[in-house]
């Protein structure tokens, strides 16, 4: 069974970590969200969700794929040793790794993007370019086994990218 990791934090945009989690589960694959070190948050516009691990005792090699969702939680989770580790690890591993919004922020701190095709929400678009990455205004980018998308709207073509990536390894 495949099994992907979804990072959590306050202020997570509630439905750019709600659908991945959706998708993810309906196509069969283990999702496991892991936070900051709470049992829960709550998203932007107050939706919750459960954490099934803190990110500092999750040992990434055993997933498949790293979801990072928008909103204000990328702020907190780019200041996470583990969450960064954990990004490099299954970057370095060509897992899949994916970020929608201001999800972004992690893999430019991550150190992963030089040189990479990405997208992200308009906003950040300054800080993925300084952190070396060729930035476009596309609704999701495929860079190998990086995948980025700009805002919810794009959260179907954000999926089924990563879908795609699953299914083939």
């Amino acid at each position: 069974m495949k099994k992907a990791l979804i990072l959590a934090a306050p202020n997570f945009q509630d439905i750019e970590l709600l659908y991945p989690k959706i998708r993810l589960t309906e196509a069969g694959i283990k999702v496991t969200v892991a936070g900051l070190g709470e049992d829960s948050y709550k998203g932007k516009y107050g939706y919750p969700v459960d954490c099934d691990a803190d990110i500092k005792n999750v040992r990434p090699l055993e997933y498949d794929a790293i979801i990072i969702p928008g909103g204000w939680a990328p702020d907190h989770i780019r200041q996470s040793k583990a969450a960064l580790n954990a990004v490099k690890t299954l970057h370095k591993k060509g897992r899949v790794v994916a970020a929608i919004c201001h999800g972004g922020w992690v893999l430019a701190s991550a150190g992963i993007i030089k040189g990479k095709a990405v997208t992200s929400y308009i906003a950040i678009k300054d800080d993925m370019i300084n952190a070396g990455a060729h930035w476009t205004d596309k609704e999701v980018v495929v860079d190998q086994n990086i995948i980025t998308s700009r805002k919810p709207d794009d959260l179907p073509a954000f999926m089924k990218a990563i879908l795609k990536q699953l299914n083939a390894k």
